[in-house]
């Protein structure tokens, strides 16, 4: 053991009883009458990833679609049922996320949370599923998370004491505040004990001791989205298609490592809410767009850069076997590491120059002296032309002569073998082609070895066959792969050189690792930084394809001229813009128009751009302001669900309950359209009462609706302002017949648009005799419906007594005029509220 004793880590791990079940559906498929594993036997499946795990490049697929988190979930019993402790580590980035809230009966944060998680196995206490005394945590788990390996382990590993130990034992010492943090938060630390037993159970190593990243992470530091309103707003999964990019996620990513990816998932999924951290992010953004040669240096240093997380993961591990695949691995890692802390200095030279306070802070960061140290220390041992190359064979190359000559006797012996042996070969095969006169080439792969390859037409072969010495034959087109019985003996014989060659410097590279050991918790501090710059750079690489402008924040959402983000990468070029206007007096939106006119396109707009302002990226406006929002609300679409058995109108109410249960002031609220799903006058009863009791809140809504009776709410409700979107009549060449042309343009005041729905009844194939037959039976009820509800004059003086009020409070909250112009904006507002109700002035002048 080169970290020092592993026994004094951790307990041996194989007596720990497990009980696993993939893909839970119901609980006679979990735990009920089975017995825990006998000790010694896995029960995980066998996709958790090995200790060897290898590092990934940079130009690896996105990170987040593998899963690779486990997630340990226990909640209080009795009086403290409702708090709820939760664990998590990424078998490829050593950090333990420790969380701890209470959650209301629906379980919405703890859900929400594992949905961000996305994990690989969710690990809970067996007395959670007892049979005919499930709890309801465990039945909503399992119920949202249908495809994830589910593990029930005994109750007596979640323990809070044992908890804390492994942490104590386990977390660097830089990380050592979340002592202060946790020490009384006993549900997820009990999360934490059996996590962390369970981890080093399937993994088969443990952790070396004070080795480490361990946080807290409450739920009051960022935003919750929750997940249907993440995948009605398309935030990183496309509805129609999962590999589709036309998300958020998509439109924001140029991210050039796997860390920096994932960064940006998680950022999305959970925005900031405290605005100075917004704001320091922005400055950056600003500072990267303003100078091009800051941002072209560090995207070059940026994209050489590994998964640096996935790299700590493995070097901080101590397998608990010595096998030739982990002494491989350990000397791959080795190498990685080299090529990683080789681009600490340019990484500092390239934010040398910079001004903003955060990419000083990097900058500062960086000047930290054990990078140096570690480097110098491989140095020693490790030649300095030794680095990370792509290519299998040129890797292992690179693996094998990675120690300097003359450290071991015996291991330069065995690289001259191995180098004599794969000359024997090259000559072997050089002799074959000469004596067959054919075109044969040495070639080389991972899973084969060394073997023949060769490019031809079996025209020109003898009999169009090959020799008969030649085996193991594969045809592609016109190339030839395959190999001899004298090639695969002296690939044994390389492949038992390369074995006694690994041994020896893994020997050596155990010992440097040693000794670098207490120097490598920096690594943490770079992961760090390489995935927010990562992720900053890609806001800025955004902005430069588009108009982006940013963000302001105030008590006012306020945007000029916005455009759909998605939306713009799709159509490639700008949709049409709008404009929004909430404040805490009009924060209450109606939206009207006819189907296909734009409400959804806009609704979900604004939904984007509050969560791009929220995570410091710039937005797709001329000018934009928002109000922090602390949730994130969507009731969106008209799908039925056939998994829960719910139709289009219990989904609605679901929707509409869970927004009505967990709604505060500081929400953002979208709904577009609701009741649609059984009858008109009950439909207009639910949105009228839905409506009402939103409006008690200071919460700002969007509200679309084809109920145009809706529209009169703003009579009883100042806070209330109607919108819609305006559309031309367009007739036909023909002259017979009327077309509607779509603007996408919002405009103040509800639809004047009669009968949209039978005019896009009429544009599809429905026959004719139908549609007479509509408009003569809608003709005929609208005789019966009473004139619409008129505001009185009453009303109207008192609402424009609320807005001349709600305006002053604007202004003295947020306006940066010098007096005469706020004189002159006062007087125009004077003016306005003149315009609308004369009638008081009168009676003041005779005052």
């Amino acid at each position: 053991s080169y970290f020092g004793d592993r026994s004094s880590c951790v307990e041996t791990a194989s007596v720990l009883n497990v009980t696993s079940s993939s893909s839970v559906r119901g609980l006679n498929s979990t735990c009920v009458g089975k017995t825990a594993l006998p000790a010694g036997r896995s029960a995980c499946r066998s996709h958790t990833p090995p200790t060897g795990y290898s590092v990934t490049s940079s130009s690896a697929v996105s990170a987040h679609s593998d899963a690779s988190v486990i997630v340990a979930v226990v909640e209080g019993r009795g009086l403290a049922r409702g708090e709820v402790g939760m664990a998590s580590i990424d078998l490829k980035n050593p950090e333990v996320i420790l969380s701890q809230f209470a959650d209301n009966t629906t379980y919405a944060k703890v859900i929400t949370k594992l949905k961000i998680l996305t994990p690989l196995e969710i690990i809970m206490s067996n007395t959670a599923c007892d049979t005919g005394n499930t709890t309801k945590l465990f039945s909503l788990i399992t119920e949202h998370f249908k495809n994830v390996t589910f593990t029930t382990v005994q109750r007596k590993y979640f323990n809070e004491t044992k908890g804390l130990e492994y942490i104590e034992q386990l977390c660097a010492s830089e990380f050592s505040t979340i002592f202060m943090e946790v020490q009384s938060k006993y549900y997820c630390l009990a999360a934490a004990a059996a996590l962390l037993k369970y981890v080093e159970f399937i993994q088969n190593s443990v952790y070396a001791p004070k080795s480490l990243k361990v946080r807290f992470q409450g739920s009051e530091k960022t935003a919750m989205i929750d997940t249907s309103s993440a995948q009605n707003l398309e935030l990183v999964i496309n509805n129609r298609d999962s590999r589709n990019g036309h998300t958020l996620f998509g439109v924001l990513n140029y991210t050039k490592t796997p860390g920096g990816s994932r960064r940006l998932r998680s950022n999305i999924l959970e925005p900031l809410v405290d605005s100075e951290t917004i704001n320091t992010r922005l400055d950056c953004v600003q500072e990267l767009l303003q100078d091009e040669e800051l941002f072209f240096g560090l995207q070059a240093v940026i994209s050489k850069f590994l998964d640096t997380e996935q790299l700590l993961s493995v070097l901080v591990q101590i397998p608990k076997q010595d096998t030739v695949k982990t002494a491989e691995s350990k000397i791959t890692n080795l190498i990685y590491l080299k090529h990683t802390l080789e681009l600490v200095e340019p990484l500092k030279a390239s934010l040398r120059s910079c001004n903003t306070p955060l990419l000083k802070a990097y900058y500062n960061s960086l000047e930290d002296t054990r990078f140096g140290i570690i480097l110098e220390k491989i140095a020693t041992v490790i030649n300095d032309d030794t680095r990370y190359t792509k290519g299998c064979l040129s890797m292992r190359t690179q693996k094998c002569y990675a120690v300097k000559p003359n450290i071991n006797e015996f291991l330069d012996i065995a690289r001259r073998t191995y180098t004599e042996i794969v000359d024997d070969i090259a000559g072997m095969i050089t002799q074959l082609a000469e004596k067959y006169s054919l075109p044969m080439k040495t070639s080389f792969s991972s899973a084969r070895g060394f073997f023949i390859q060769m490019n031809a037409d079996s025209s020109t072969l003898p009999n169009g066959q090959l020799p008969s010495e030649f085996t193991k034959i594969t045809k592609m087109k016109n190339t030839y792969s395959f190999t001899s019985p004298d090639l695969i003996k002296m690939n044994e014989r390389c492949q038992e050189s390369l074995r006694e060659i690994y041994h020896m410097t893994y020997l050596i590279v155990c010992k440097l690792l040693n000794e670098i050991y207490e120097h490598i918790h920096c690594l943490y501090k770079l992961a760090d930084i390489v995935s927010m710059l990562d992720m900053l750079l890609s806001f800025a690489h955004a902005c430069t394809l588009s108009d982006y402008i940013r963000p302001e924040f105030t008590d006012t959402l306020a945007i000029k001229q916005g455009w759909h983000p998605i939306l713009e990468k799709i159509a490639m070029e700008k949709p049409v813009s709008n404009n929004t206007y909430l404040t805490e007096g009009n924060n209450f939106v109606i939206i009207t128009g006819p189907n296909m006119s734009g409400k959804s396109t806009y609704l979900k707009q604004i939904a984007l751009c509050q969560i791009m302002a929220q995570i410091g990226s710039y937005v797709p406006a001329e000018y934009c302001s928002f109000r922090i929002a602390e949730q994130i609300f969507t009731r969106i679409g008209m799908d039925d669900d056939i998994e829960t058995n719910a139709s289009t109108f219990m989904k609605e109410m679901k929707e509409i309950t869970y927004i009505i249960q967990n709604a505060n002031d500081k929400s953002l609220i979208i709904i577009d359209e609701l009741g649609r799903g059984t009858s008109a006058e009950e439909g207009i009863g639910i949105c009228y009462a839905a409506c009402e009791y939103l409006l008690n809140l200071k919460a700002f809504t969007l509200f679309a609706t084809h109920f145009l009776e809706l529209c009169h709410i703003d009579a009883l409700y100042p806070n209330v302002e109607n919108y819609h979107f305006e559309v031309q009549h367009v007739r036909s060449s023909a002259g017979n017949k009327e077309k509607i042309a779509y603007t996408y343009t919002l405009s103040k005041g509800y639809t004047e648009e009669k009968n949209y729905g039978l005019k896009a009844a009429e544009v599809s194939s429905l026959p004719s005799s139908v549609i007479l037959d509509a408009k003569e039976i809608k003709n005929h009820i609208a005789k019966q419906i009473l004139d619409r509800q008129k505001s009185t004059p009453e009303m109207m003086k008192q609402r424009a007594v609320y807005r001349l009020a709600m305006r002053l409070v604007q202004t003295a909250r947020n306006s940066r005029l010098d007096p005469d112009s706020l004189r002159v904006y006062l007087k125009g507002l004077r003016k306005k509220y003149e315009a609308i109700y004369p009638a008081p002035r009168q009676n003041d002048e005779q005052q």
